[in-house]
C-alpha cells in the first residue's frame, strides 16, 4: 500500500485540521477553501493511524454526501474507510432508536411518516376537531405541519413561529397547539414517528439515559460534523451529547455561510461551540481555490462588517482577475435586458451557458428576466422559488384575461369559477353551460356575490380601449380576497402578481399579451433540472439559498438594492439583517472569474401604482455602501441614460 503524502496534497491549514485527532476542534472553512477535501483526508488519516473505522462517526446533511466522502476516502486509502459510520442525523437517529426503542416506550418496528403521510394525519385530526368549519379561513394541512415542525426544530413556541412567519394565523394558535397535541398522541398510539421525532427521541434518549449515552460515546470515539453552521438546536445538542465524555469532536463549517434560519438552522451553534467545549482549537481555512483576488477582496470587506464572526481573510494564489462590476440600470426591464445581452456576449466569447448563473434573493426577482430570456431563446433552469408562469396564482389571474378576450374559453372559465368558494367542478360545469345561454345570466348572478362581481367586471371591460395593465389591475382587486382563501402562503405570492402587472404594462393590447404568453412562455425555454446533460446544460437561475455550495465562471447578482437584498421582510432585528449580509456573501463567493452586481434604479411595483404614489427610486444595498465598498472594490457603471429618468 502506497503511503499518502498529506503534506503534498494539502495546504498547511488543511493539513493541521487533518492531523488534529484528540479533543474538540472547530474548523472554519471559508468559501471555496476545500472543506470536503479536509473531511475526506481526515477520514483516511484516522483509519491510517489505526483507529477502527467503526469508531468514527461522520454526520452530514445528505446521505449522498456522506457516501461520496467515504468513497473518496476509500480511493485515497483503502476499503476500510467504507466501514466508517456515515450518514445524516436522521438516519443515525433511526438506527439508534430501533435498538433502544423500549427505553422510550415506543415499538422498535415504528414506521417513519414521510411529509405527505404526516400532512394527511394532521388533516385527519383537523377534521376530527371540526376546525375546518371555522368561519374564518383556517390553515390547511401543509401550513399546520410546517408550523409544528418549525416549532420543534427551532425549539420555539407555536405562537412564536406564527408571529414570525404566519401572522395571518396567529388567532388560531390555541387550535394549532391542540392539533399538535392530538397529532403526537396519534403517532404514539400507532407506532409512528415523523422526521422531527427522530431527532427529538434521540436527544431524549441521550439526555435521560446516561448509560446509553456513555455506551454510544464509547462506541463513537471520533465524531465529525459537516456544515455545522446549518445544524438546528436539536442536532447540535445530539452531537455535543455524543461527544460529552471524550470530546473528540470536529465540526466543520463557515459562520459566514449560515443562511438557513428559516429551516431551523441556528447561527449560535457554530458561534458558541468554543464556549460549549472549553479549550476547543479553532483552525481557519483561508486559501480559496475558486475565485480571483478582486472578488475575494469584496467578499472579505462585506463580511468584515458583520457584528459577530470568526475572523478570516480569504486569499488565492490565482493571478489577475477583473474587479466586480456594479451596474445601475434604469428599471427592472433594463436590468433584464442588460443581463440577457451580456450572457449572449459572453457566450460568443466562449463562456458556456452552464458556466453562468443569475442569482437573486427571492424567487420572484427573476420573473421579468424569465420573459426576456424566453424572448431571446436563451434556455435556462430555475432552482428555488416558483417558476413564474407555472405558478398557480399567475394562471388564475391570466384565466380572467383569457375570458375577457374569449367568452367561450371553457378551460379558463373552469379555473376562474373553481376559485369561488362553494363552487366545485360539477357546479362550475353547469354554470359554464348556462353562461352560453345569455338570458340566464341574470339568474346566475343571484346565486353568488362573487360570481356577480366577476360578471360585472367582465361587462365593463373594453378590449379596444383598456390596456392589459388596466384590466389586470381591476381583476387584482377582485382576485386578492380569493387568493387569501385558496393559498395559506398568499402573502408570499403577492410579488409575483406585482411582476405580472409590470410585465403587462409593456403591452398595448390584451391580444398581444396573451399571444406572447401562449407562444413564447418562459417554461418553453426552461429545462427541468433532472433532465440536464453536459452537452445542453443551460443557464442557471437560482435563489441564493439554492446556490450554496455551487460555483460558476460568471455570476450575475440582481436586485442588489435596499428592500431586496437585504429583503424588507428581514429588517426587524439585527440577527435578520446579519443573515442577509451572509446571503450576499454566499452569492458573491459563487463567482470564479466575473461578478456582476445589478439593481434597477426605478422600482415600479404594483403597490406603488395601487396607492397612486408612482415609481420609487432605489438605494444600493447597505452591504455595498458600508465602508465605501463601492468606491474601493467595485467598478460602478450606468447601463442606461440618466436623461430617461
Amino acid at each position: 500500500m502506497e503511503k499518502i503524502n498529506y503534506h503534498r496534497q494539502l495546504n498547511p491549514a488543511q493539513l493541521k485540521a487533518v492531523e488534529s485527532i484528540s479533543g474538540p476542534h472547530l474548523v472554519i472553512a471559508g468559501a471555496g477553501s476545500g472543506k470536503t477535501r479536509v473531511l475526506v483526508h481526515r477520514v483516511a488519516y484516522l483509519v491510517q493511524q489505526g483507529i477502527a473505522p467503526e469508531q468514527i462517526l461522520l454526520l452530514t446533511f445528505t446521505r449522498r454526501s456522506a457516501q461520496e466522502m467515504l468513497r473518496r476516502a476509500s480511493l485515497l486509502l483503502d476499503e476500510r474507510c467504507k466501514n466508517v459510520s456515515g450518514g445524516t442525523f436522521h438516519s443515525f437517529a433511526n438506527m439508534i432508536l430501533r435498538k433502544y426503542a423500549k427505553l422510550l416506550e415506543i415499538s422498535s418496528n415504528f414506521t417513519i411518516l414521510d411529509q405527505a403521510d404526516a400532512e394527511n394525519v394532521v388533516n385527519l385530526i383537523r377534521t376530527q376537531l371540526n376546525f375546518y368549519k371555522s368561519e374564518k379561513c383556517f390553515p390547511r394541512k401543509h401550513a399546520i405541519l410546517e408550523v409544528i415542525s418549525k416549532s420543534v426544530n427551532k425549539s420555539e413556541e407555536i405562537s412564536g413561529v406564527l408571529f414570525d412567519e404566519y401572522p395571518q394565523f396567529i388567532e388560531f394558535a390555541e387550535e394549532i397547539k391542540k392539533i399538535r397535541d392530538e397529532y403526537n398522541k396519534y403517532k404514539h398510539q400507532k407506532s409512528l414517528l415523523d422526521y422531527d421525532d427522530l431527532l427529538v427521541f434521540l436527544k431524549n434518549l441521550l439526555t435521560k439515559h446516561e448509560v446509553v449515552r456513555a455506551s454510544l460515546g464509547a462506541k463513537y470515539k471520533y465524531i465529525m460534523v459537516d456544515e455545522y453552521q446549518d445544524t438546528n438546536k436539536l442536532q447540535a445538542q445530539i452531537a455535543c451529547l455524543l461527544a460529552a465524555d471524550h470530546a473528540n469532536i470536529m465540526v466543520v463549517g463557515d459562520d459566514a455561510q449560515s443562511i438557513y434560519s428559516f429551516r431551523g438552522a441556528n447561527f449560535r451553534n457554530i458561534i458558541d461551540f468554543p464556549q460549549i467545549f472549553k479549550g476547543a482549537k479553532i483552525i481557519t481555512l483561508e486559501e480559496n481555490y475558486r475565485s480571483t483576488q478582486p472578488i475575494l477582496n469584496l467578499t472579505n470587506a462585506v463580511i468584515a462588517q458583520a457584528k459577530e464572526k470568526f475572523q478570516k481573510n480569504l486569499y488565492t494564489k490565482k493571478q489577475g482577475g477583473e474587479v466586480p462590476v456594479f451596474i445601475d440600470c434604469l428599471d427592472e426591464n433594463a436590468q433584464s435586458v442588460f443581463v440577457a445581452e451580456k450572457i449572449l456576449e459572453l457566450r460568443e466569447e466562449g463562456v458556456a451557458l452552464k458556466d453562468m448563473a443569475v442569482l437573486f434573493r427571492s424567487g420572484w426577482h427573476s420573473n421579468d428576466l424569465e420573459i426576456e430570456l424566453a424572448g431571446r431563446n436563451i434556455p435556462f433552469a430555475k432552482y428555488g422559488g416558483q417558476k413564474f408562469v407555472e405558478a398557480a396564482h399567475i394562471k388564475d389571474l391570466v384565466s380572467y384575461l383569457r375570458i375577457a378576450y374569449n367568452r367561450l374559453d371553457q378551460v379558463s372559465w373552469l379555473r376562474a369559477l373553481e376559485l369561488i368558494p362553494r363552487i366545485g367542478p360539477k357546479t362550475a360545469a353547469k354554470i359554464i353551460e348556462s353562461i352560453l345561454d345569455q338570458p340566464r345570466l341574470e339568474q346566475l348572478w343571484q346565486k353568488s356575490d362573487e360570481l356577480k362581481k366577476l360578471f360585472e367586471l367582465l361587462k365593463n371591460i373594453d378590449l379596444q380601449t383598456d390596456t392589459p395593465f388596466e384590466i389586470i389591475s381591476r381583476f387584482l382587486s377582485y382576485y386578492q380576497p380569493l387568493l387569501k382563501i385558496k393559498y395559506d402562503d398568499f402573502n408570499k405570492r403577492l410579488n409575483d402578481l406585482d411582476s405580472l402587472l409590470r410585465i403587462a404594462q409593456r403591452y398595448k393590447t390584451t391580444e398581444q399579451f396573451l399571444v406572447d404568453m401562449a407562444l413564447e412562455p418562459p417554461e418553453r425555454m426552461l429545462v427541468e433540472p433532472d433532465r440536464l446533460d453536459k452537452e445542453s446544460a443551460p443557464l442557471t437561475l437560482s435563489t441564493i439559498h439554492s446556490a450554496k455550495g455551487l460555483e460558476w465562471h460568471t455570476v450575475f447578482l440582481i436586485y442588489v438594492a435596499e428592500g431586496h437584498l437585504p429583503s424588507y421582510l428581514s429588517l426587524a432585528t439585527e440577527d435578520q439583517i446579519e443573515e442577509e449580509r451572509r446571503l450576499f456573501y454566499v452569492a458573491a463567493t459563487r463567482a470564479k472569474v466575473n461578478l456582476l452586481l445589478l439593481k434597477p434604479r426605478i422600482d415600479r411595483s404594483f403597490r406603488s401604482f395601487a396607492d397612486g404614489s408612482g415609481p420609487v427610486f432605489t438605494r444600493v444595498s447597505r452591504f455595498l455602501e458600508q465602508g465605501g465598498l463601492l468606491e474601493e472594490f467595485v467598478d460602478v457603471r450606468n447601463a442606461s441614460n440618466t436623461d430617461e429618468l
